[in-house]
């Protein structure tokens, strides 16, 4: 875990400078209102803060940078805190001051012609969705917080989520940029252009830095056609490799139709029915493996149905798959991806948890999850794996549930050294320690033994460039 980096108190004069740029209503020093921003929901991160911020406009965050930057007081940018690394986490010693950006909300733009969405930092991503479907359109970033993070937050740490094989990451989503740096500047990068060649591309600076570069208050979005033609199936394999195999297939046979391409294993499957309220097992007869697929298409006779018992049938007389369901009904779509989108949740009840969440090539994905299992068998002994993810894109979340009664302290004192294990198998496959997670506290001194000294210069070099002071969100990437 990463060390508690310093930080200076900043002092009163300064608090009552900050509270007044946004107003005493919109200050938040009471501790137990400030609770809700200071801690994370797997509570492996429980912070202090001087002050909670909650501006209103792009100007009062632009007022607060400065002042911070002249005080040099440290500022965490922070959105729905729904984080997994902690990067939206302040330290514990209570110097530095949470700017929560709840209150950018608006929607500033909806561009039908041009297939574009200009939201506010603080706009849910559920409602950017809803929006986006009401105009007529698709906004296709779907992760499983998404009632509750925010797009300043999906963007800063370059969130993944279900579509990202046939829509890519958040920052593939991303037109324009609006930010504000850490000496206060707004730079506007507005552009609704899907051709600006006009030198350095600034905003992929900001996306994926994790609030240390910048903060981002809102984007241009890119909105996609809606689909028309929409099928679910759920499917049980006989193994990973088989897997692999049928999700060639899938490949081959839907392109730019297959939307997504989930696995699960039978052991999350069993903490999803034993824990979720109205789980079932989405197949008669229990596998190894399953994997979740979705075709759509935005044109209504695109003849996704017959493309997918095709396809079933087809890896049924290959061996590539055991067993198949198409959902007959939205309802049962929603409920094949009810089973996926619970998946961490339902770990919680099963005890302690040591989570992964890494990258490899696709074809190295069952060596991966081989290797892994035999690994974490010799540092735990009855310990659970619980790999799961979305096998299109490479994307694993190797989660580690604690053997059946052992001592969840005993169980979560060996996360360091199963961590390092783990992440050594993944690099040595050419894979990444984050996947879609980002580096924050976590991972912060993973990140030299995963990327090259040269890699780390850069990263410093331009950290150095853009927050001279180091005040925007200390401690966390670097």
């Amino acid at each position: 875990m990463s060390k508690t980096v310093k930080i200076a108190a900043p002092s009163p004069e300064t608090l009552k400078a900050l509270v007044k740029i946004v107003g005493a209503e919109h200050a938040i020093t009471d501790p137990a209102e400030m609770e809700p921003f200071l801690h994370e929901w797997r509570d492996r991160y429980h912070g202090k803060a001087a002050l909670i911020l909650r501006p209103g406009t792009v100007e009062e965050v632009s007022r607060i940078m400065a002042l911070a930057n002249e005080t040099e007081t440290a500022i965490v940018p922070q959105g729905g805190n729904t984080g997994l690394v902690g990067a939206q986490i302040p330290f514990e010693s209570g110097h530095e001051v949470v700017l929560s950006l709840g209150r950018l909300n608006h929607i500033r733009e909806i561009d039908t012609t041009g297939n574009t969405m200009t939201v506010e930092a603080g706009v849910v991503l559920a409602q950017a969705q809803e929006i986006a479907a009401n105009a007529g359109h698709l906004f296709p970033l779907r992760i499983a917080s998404e009632g509750s993070c925010q797009i300043g937050g999906v963007l800063s740490t370059n969130a993944g989520g279900t579509a990202v094989l046939a829509y890519g990451n958040a920052r593939d989503l991303v037109l324009g940029l609006e930010v504000v740096l850490a000496d206060g500047r707004i730079w506007n990068g507005l552009k609704a252009l899907r051709k600006d060649n006009s030198g350095y591309d600034m905003k992929h600076l900001f996306m994926g830095a994790e609030g240390t570069l910048g903060i981002i208050t809102a984007a241009v979005l890119r909105l996609f056609p809606p689909p028309a033609e929409n099928v679910t199936a759920f499917v049980g394999l006989p193994s990973l490799e088989k897997a692999a195999a049928f999700f060639d297939r899938a490949y081959a046979a839907a392109s730019g139709e297959l939307t997504a391409f989930e696995i699960l294993p039978r052991i999350g499957i069993e903490f999803v029915v034993r824990h979720g309220t109205g789980m079932s097992d989405p197949l008669e007869t229990p596998h190894p493996w399953y994997a979740l697929i979705e075709l759509t298409s935005p044109n209504a006779s695109a003849g996704l149905a017959e493309t997918a018992e095709s396809l079933l049938s087809e890896a049924l007389e290959a061996g590539e798959i055991s067993d198949g369901a198409i959902a007959q009904s939205l309802d049962q779509a929603a409920a094949f991806w009810r089973l996926r989108e619970f998946m961490s949740e339902a770990q919680k009840f099963e005890g302690a948890s040591i989570k992964h969440d890494v990258s490899v090539p696709v074809a190295s994905i069952p060596e991966f999850i081989s290797r892994a299992d035999d690994f974490v068998a010799l540092m735990v002994p009855d310990a659970r794996p619980c790999p799961f993810g979305h096998f299109g894109d490479g994307n694993i979340h190797y989660n580690v549930s604690q053997p059946p009664g052992l001592d969840r302290a005993i169980f979560l004192s060996h996360w360091e050294a199963v961590n390092a294990g783990v992440h050594e198998i993944v690099l040595d496959l050419g894979g990444s320690i984050s996947a879609e997670h980002g580096i924050g506290r976590m991972k912060r001194d993973m990140l030299r033994h995963a990327k090259s000294a040269v890699e780390m210069d850069l990263m410093r070099t331009i950290k150095n460039a853009l927050d001279p002071k180091g005040i925007l969100n200390p401690g966390k990437v670097l």
